[in-house]
């Protein structure tokens, strides 16, 4: 049974979060790049509740939650959004606790953060309100978000680790448990900026099953049913190994480089849509409904 929610995946944008010291000159209001190209806005569009949701941000992958949070309260808040949370759960007590479960009972919206995907998995995996989040997701009209380390985590399987530019040597890539909210793909984040093709080449590979999901700063997909649609400036890498004929993978030693051959590569930009269950592209889609207003209205004159 397909989801009654909505996910939204993010490639994020200047991931303070994840950042080992900070930078008191960072220009805050710049922080959260992707309010300015319209991704929280088209989030609260999606909403049942619009303006009037309840959104819950979990900081807890960042390692400034007070910054990012208040950040997010800023960035809804210019949206008319004005009942916006933050839940800073640094442990997994505190994710059991029953106010923070009831407070996801009661939201609209709930959105990750970027930081440590890592700590997603570990602080959440197996809890009462992961059960809750997945559940809610299934069966209401309810939306989850996730940018950075927050859509990096969102599938079942999750690349945690991985150096970009050695990405394709067998072992250097990680990947372990998500939160599960979407099956049969792999996310990756900062994917154009980090150079980090290699890493979901190689994740891919490694299951082909799975589809890899490499999303560009500014770039997010939109995921209702089967349907993935790109909203966002950036751009979205889509890396298709159903069709590898031969890889290298399981046979070479740790350490050594993979081969792999035939690879599919499709690329999304904003307004294109997805079909996961065809695992077909469809590009611009904005621009054929537009033809196809005018050639109905020019039909009728």
């Amino acid at each position: 049974m397909l989801p009654k929610g909505k996910l939204v995946i993010i490639g994020g944008a200047v991931d303070l979060g994840s950042s080992l010291s900070y930078n008191e000159n960072i220009s805050h209001p710049h922080y959260i790049k992707f309010f300015e190209r319209g991704i929280l806005k088209r989030m609260i569009t999606e909403s049942s509740k619009g303006e009037d949701s309840v959104v819950e941000v979990i900081t807890t992958a960042s390692k400034i939650p007070e910054i990012v949070g208040a950040e997010y309260i800023k960035s809804f808040n210019q949206l008319q959004v004005g009942n916006v949370n933050v839940l800073d759960i640094r442990s997994r007590d505190v994710a059991s606790s029953p106010e923070v479960k009831e407070r996801i009972k009661n939201a609209d919206v709930v959105m990750f953060s970027g930081g440590d995907q890592l700590r997603l998995s570990a602080i959440f995996g197996g809890t009462e309100l992961l059960k809750i989040l997945k559940e809610r997701y299934q069966n209401e009209s309810f939306i989850i978000a996730g940018t950075s380390a927050g859509a990096a985590a969102a599938s079942t399987n999750m690349i945690y680790r991985g150096n970009s530019s050695e990405a394709l040597i067998k072992g250097e890539v990680q990947i372990t448990g998500g939160l599960g909210f979407i099956d049969d793909v792999i996310i990756d984040t900062h994917f154009v900026q980090r150079g980090r093709m290699g890493r979901l080449f190689y994740a891919v590979a490694s299951n082909p099953g799975m589809l890899g999901i490499g999303l560009g700063e500014d770039a997010g997909l939109l995921i209702k049913g089967n349907t993935m649609e790109a909203i966002g400036s950036g751009l979205t890498i889509l890396v298709d190994g159903r069709y590898i004929n031969e890889t290298s993978i399981y046979d070479v030693e740790i350490g050594s480089p993979v081969s792999i051959d035939n690879l599919r590569v499709h690329v999304m930009s904003i307004f294109d849509k997805y079909d996961l269950h065809r695992h077909q592209l469809f590009i611009n889609q904005a621009i054929r409904v537009e033809e196809d207003v005018y050639l109905k209205a020019k039909d009728k004159d």
